[in-house]
């Protein structure tokens, strides 16, 4: 089960909340994007993504944005791989979850 650690819980938002903008979104979205499942800080987030990146989940490019230069993520096929897999590892693991408490009342 790939969700017994916090990272690759956090890789699968991030990597969900990326793959909602088909043309990429920047840092802070991203965040605040996160922070509607878990709170998380941005020095948390900005070394996941670094790592996604590397790992060839996402890729980067900067546009001008108000006369600075802004970072963008994008989803790679790589990356969407990666998220199936955990959408999938996801559904058995509340499943498990759901026949525990079944019954609970």
């Amino acid at each position: 089960m790939v969700f017994n650690t916090g990272a690759a819980l956090l890789d699968a938002i991030v990597l969900a909340a990326v793959s909602k903008e088909p043309e990429g979104t920047y840092g802070y979205k991203i965040t605040q994007d996160v922070r509607q499942a878990i709170e998380v800080s941005e020095s948390t987030l900005y070394p996941v993504l670094r790592r996604l990146q590397r790992d060839e989940c996402l890729e980067v490019y900067d546009m001008e944005f108000g006369g600075r230069n802004r970072r963008y993520y994008k989803i790679t096929e790589v990356g969407r791989k990666q998220l199936q897999m955990y959408y999938e590892e996801w559904k058995v693991y509340t499943g498990k979850i759901n026949l525990l408490f079944q019954g609970v009342e």
